[in-house]
């Protein structure tokens, strides 16, 4: 499986609020059987991705408890959050059997440096530099502090 992910973004530098403006992935999964199948694959595994950026954080204390114990604690994104995904599709088959690739874990890992980069490219003018996640409205805030001393 190869794939290949682009986002933009804006940044509303007084709230730290990030909007997923556009997010365009295409991926090779081999011949696909069922293409509605292959995108939802994908979708779950871009908005794991993006979640994972803007949103998810495994919190813990000092003797190594989680401290969000349910999703009432745990912040996920709705479908509001999440742009329109626009898929590419390449079907290049594998030497194995049926010619078949993955597809869906490519989400997952392409879309955390896409959105990542988006955002950096996005406070680029302010000079800041990104070194941790998520990127909540707090810390791009924070970061925007540091950026400023």
């Amino acid at each position: 499986m190869n794939a290949t992910h682009v986002c933009t973004c804006e940044v509303d530098i007084a709230t730290g609020r990030v909007e997923l403006l556009r997010y365009i992935v295409s991926e090779d999964c081999g011949p696909m059987i069922n293409p509605d199948v292959v995108e939802g694959q994908i979708a779950g595994g871009v908005v794991q991705g993006i979640a994972g950026v803007l949103y998810e954080h495994l919190a813990y204390d000092d003797e190594g408890n989680p401290l969000a114990t349910t999703f009432m604690d745990y912040l996920v994104p709705s479908a509001a959050e999440i742009p329109s995904i626009e898929y590419g599709h390449i079907e290049t088959p594998s030497p194995g059997p049926g010619g078949v690739k993955g597809v869906g874990e490519g989400g997952a890992i392409g879309a955390p440096p896409a959105v990542v980069n988006a955002v950096a490219d996005a406070l680029a003018p302010f000079g800041v530099t990104i070194t941790q996640l998520p990127l909540s409205p707090a810390r791009i805030i924070e970061i925007l502090r540091e950026a400023e001393r």
